[in-house]
């Protein structure tokens, strides 16, 4: 039997056109994302065409908020389709008359098993402990003996002698003898098609060039060839990518961080650009290249680099990779993504938030690490005080608050340099450390331990706040 076959990751002839199909049944998880982004650098380095389906024929499971969230997790992305998307279920007139054309062929038959008759076949199997193959008696049966008033299903005839092979961009020459492939059910018995014949008139009818999925779709390729020649239609080249394992080498599960992509961008305050680069490199290598950007992806992108194992998923990375990406990322468009995450502060303080990013971002590694050691900026008097913090301020060190409040009280010009120069003047003259000065005029300005340079938050914060917090800290009055 004639089967798939591709030798490369070379286009060919023909237009690469790739397509994403996800079930909306929940949230955009990371195996989709990844299985998208490949699908989208794919089509892009071919300069060919990107497109998504929604595979919605499960009406009990598939939800508008499961296909709200997939499109608002690709946008997030920048994986949007090349065209409007399609939806499967709409499309269920035209997989029934594939059906039809395919059972006046000979390539499918009508078959009139009962679910119990099926289970009375499977419980002998079972009992004489050998596998279940389904032979069914309405395989040949000449039309003249359907019955009128049985319902039934159409089952595609599957081959039952020789083999088919399929060239895989990812796994290599897989061959399957055709003895494996069941007749599988293509028409439920109330006229519905099953996902194993609309995949395939889908894709067929979409110009789809390339199948780029999951390997857990392996033996479906071979089950979904049989409707491809059937009708004659070209074979699509495949690619199955290994699946994601967590850290450990176990199946991937939400222990390991396998959330929908919104929970990456709104419980983690990961940005679009660092979980792209980290599923980009997740099952994918370009030499030692770390840092990928979204261009050379583009340029650099094909299957033969993609590996045949399994590839393992580490939130740490994704982090680490993430404290990257803040770094480079505009101030301005930071402070917009830290504000909703601050509580009860207005948009008039943005300016502010952005002033602070260069060196709030410098340590942080995600949204919410940003947010946290910004809050300091807008804290109340009196502020609240860490353990840590409290430690800090015993009676010496308040009393030194007290003359670094009044020496600072002085300045006019309240800026880093003059900050700085007054408060190393400051500790030679008393012959301390700058620490031992410091350390509680931290404390005393944002009740933390750890914050920015301490030069830098006195500049943040302005002369009226600062005082008044460091005068707070050492019992004198600030005007």
């Amino acid at each position: 039997m004639a089967s798939g076959s591709a030798t490369s990751g070379a286009a060919g002839s023909k237009a690469v056109v790739t397509r994403f199909a996800p079930s909306p049944t929940g949230f955009l998880h990371i195996g989709g994302a990844r299985t998208a982004l490949f699908n989208w650098l794919f089509a892009r380095h071919h300069g060919g065409k990107y497109l998504l389906r929604i595979e919605d024929t499960d009406r009990a499971r598939s939800t508008e908020p499961a296909i709200e969230a997939i499109f608002d997790g690709l946008t997030w992305l920048g994986l949007e389709g090349d065209e409007a998307p399609v939806f499967q279920f709409a499309r269920s007139d035209r997989h029934a008359q594939v059906a039809a054309q395919m059972l006046d062929s000979g390539h499918a038959y009508r078959c009139y098993l009962t679910s119990e008759e099926l289970a009375e076949r499977r419980q002998k199997a079972q009992e004489e402990r050998r596998p279940f193959r389904l032979n069914s008696e309405w395989r040949d049966a000449a039309p003249s003996t359907w019955p009128a008033d049985k319902s039934y299903v159409v089952r595609m005839k599957a081959p039952r002698d020789g083999e088919t092979t399929i060239e895989d961009l990812v796994q290599g020459t897989v061959t399957v003898q055709n003895v494996e492939i069941d007749d599988y059910i293509i028409l439920r018995s109330d006229g519905t098609p099953t996902y194993m014949l609309a995949v395939v008139v889908d894709d067929n009818d979409m110009g789809v060039t390339h199948v780029l999925r999951g390997d857990d779709h392996l033996n479906n390729a071979f089950r979904q060839l049989l409707v491809i020649h059937a009708m004659n239609w070209d074979v699509p080249v495949y690619g199955h990518v290994p699946l994601i394992h967590g850290a450990d080498g176990a199946k991937l599960s939400k222990r390991h961080g396998a959330l929908g992509v919104d929970s990456y961008r709104d419980d983690l305050g990961i940005l679009p650009e660092a979980l792209f680069n980290y599923l980009l490199r997740l099952g994918w290598g370009h030499g030692d290249d770390e840092i990928i950007t979204r261009d050379q992806a583009v340029e650099w992108f094909d299957m033969v680099g993609v590996g045949k194992a399994p590839s393992r998923f580490d939130l740490a990375k994704v982090q680490n990779l993430n404290g990257h990406y803040l770094r480079e990322a505009d101030d301005d468009r930071l402070a917009g993504l830290v504000l909703p995450r601050l509580e009860g502060i207005a948009d008039a303080n943005l300016d502010l938030l952005a002033r602070a990013m260069p060196v709030l971002k410098v340590r942080a590694k995600d949204l919410n690490e940003l947010a946290e050691g910004s809050a300091f900026l807008f804290a109340k008097r009196p502020l609240a005080m860490s353990e840590k913090a409290l430690g800090l301020l015993s009676d010496e060190a308040r009393g030194r608050l007290g003359v670094i409040c009044e020496r600072l009280s002085g300045l006019t010009d309240w800026t880093l340099e003059e900050l700085e120069a007054n408060l190393k003047a400051m500790a030679e003259e008393l012959g301390l450390g700058l620490g031992k000065l410091a350390q509680p005029l931290r404390a005393a300005l944002t009740g933390q331990t750890t914050s920015p340079g301490i030069f830098d938050v006195l500049v943040l914060l302005g002369r009226e706040e600062s005082l008044a917090r460091i005068g707070a800290q050492a019992d004198v009055p600030v005007e």
